[in-house]
């Protein structure tokens, strides 16, 4: 009732309201016989930005925005009475304008106060920021923001940002922090930002930046994709990861006061939407490296497994080289799975583990590692020759095919050894009577076991 009848009296203006879910919800909850009564802003007050007018208006009086569909501004309200008045609420409007106007003269108040600060290029701001402590062992805001502003620099060639800018926007990105506007309504930290940027006659990638450094805060908010805003959107959730990292005060169980998971998932979001080849253990200390990496992979796995990538192909990729570059490890995974759900790949893993079993107690039993010197001239039974030939062609296709990352060659040319490792099991015993035979064609299961191992990690797929 609330919904319909608060756009029937916008539309009825030419206007339409601001949809907020959580605020009709709150609204509903708050009157058992809802009467809509639609009223103005002050004129003085229209050329606050929108968003000041919507928090003001929702946080204090439960109003709802109107805007004006063609301009963007907000210029009417909708409140919610709880009875009908004989002056159709004549009296209840009026009353709630008057309040109304006193909360938005504030807001006016700072917003004028801000926009002298931002005008003058914000050094007020940044200065007030080394008297604000961040965390007692990492500092205060303005000795994070120093690291912040050096990490996007160092990014910016990764992410084909202008050097100089990166570094700008990431200096300036959390003055908004020290603004009135946002000491008043902190969830504006960002948005303000962008605003006073914008007043200090930035340039545009910067202001764009200081909205956006934060996102993405949760799985449905869409990630930064110009370039000086993911250089610093990066810089600040590798900062905070590192280091609490090297504080030792990391995520327990369901404990994340500092939002770390969050953090973690926001790189991986951003380098994955907008293709980043991120060499994470050349961006994050040598002594938190690898513990902080598999913090990543856990995110990772749980962030896959949503696009419905299974966990063994996750891990069999994970145990390859290269496993902190997180776009390539996604491109691994996704051409695994695709091969995996073929019938060539369900009976080449069979394949591999039945030679890597055998493999592996022959290497158990006998104390030593059968990882070289399968030749062909000991080979007795044309399926064994096959089997090298098949090997050598594979080899061949396989490694351009890893050094170009075009895995679905490589995951092609591993099909082809289905068929003669079949065959090979087939016709063969590998564990013959003459020793010289049993050593070689163990060897050469050593070489499946290396030219399959060359794509993924065969022996972590399940079943």
């Amino acid at each position: 009732m609330i919904w319909n009848d608060a756009t029937n009296a916008a539309f009825a203006n030419g206007l339409e309201v601001v949809e907020d879910r959580g605020l009709l919800a709150e609204v509903a909850g708050l009157v058992e016989w809802p009467v809509v009564l639609m009223g103005d802003i002050g004129e003085e007050f229209l050329e606050l930005p929108p968003e000041v007018l919507q928090t003001s208006m929702k946080e204090h009086q439960k109003f709802f925005s109107v805007r004006n569909p063609k301009t963007g501004r907000i210029e009417k309200f909708i409140t919610v009475a709880n009875r009908e008045t004989a002056d159709n609420g004549a009296t209840i409007l009026a009353g709630n304008q008057k309040v109304l106007a006193a909360r938005l003269a504030d807001a006016k108040f700072f917003w004028e106060n801000d926009l002298r600060v931002a005008k003058a290029g914000m050094g007020d701001w940044q200065d007030a920021l080394k008297n604000v402590t961040f965390h007692n062992k990492l500092g205060t805001l303005a000795e994070r923001i120093d690291r912040i502003a050096a990490l996007a620099r160092e990014l910016a060639p990764v992410v084909g940002a202008d050097a100089d800018l990166a570094e700008k926007a990431a200096r300036v990105a959390k003055a908004d922090l020290s603004s009135e506007m946002v000491y008043e309504f902190p969830e504006l930290q960002g948005l303000m930002g962008r605003y006073y940027a914008e007043a200090a006659g930035m340039e545009p990638e910067v202001a764009a930046a200081c909205e956006e450094h934060y996102a993405p805060l949760g799985p449905s908010d869409d990630v930064p994709t110009a370039a000086v805003s993911v250089a610093v959107s990066l810089a600040e959730k590798l900062d905070v990861l590192t280091g609490f990292w090297a504080i030792d005060e990391k995520p327990t169980g369901s404990k994340d006061p500092f939002a770390l998971r969050r953090a973690a998932l926001g790189v991986i979001r951003i380098a994955l939407d907008n293709d980043i080849r991120l060499p994470l253990l050349t961006l994050i200390p040598a002594e938190t490296g690898a513990d902080l990496l598999s913090f990543f992979h856990d995110r990772l796995k749980v962030y896959l497994r949503d696009r419905g990538i299974s966990h063994d192909v996750i891990d069999a990729s994970l145990a390859m080289p290269g496993n902190d570059d997180l776009v390539l490890l996604v491109k691994r995974a996704e051409a695994l799975q695709a091969f995996l759900k073929t019938d060539d790949g369900e009976n080449l893993v069979q394949g591999f583990k039945r030679a890597n079993n055998i493999l592996t107690q022959a290497e158990e039993k006998d104390g030593v590692e059968y990882s070289y010197g399968a030749d062909v001239k000991f080979a007795e039974a044309d399926e064994e020759r096959a089997l090298f030939a098949a090997l050598d062609a594979a080899d061949s296709a396989i490694k351009p095919a890893m050094d170009s990352e075009d895995f679905a060659a490589a995951m092609t040319a591993m099909a082809a050894l289905r068929a003669p490792i079949d065959a090979f099991f087939e016709a063969v015993q590998v564990n013959a009577d003459s020793e010289i035979i049993r050593r070689n064609r163990l060897n050469l299961l050593s070489r499946i076991r290396q030219t399959v191992g060359q794509v993924a990690d065969l022996s972590r797929i399940e079943g």
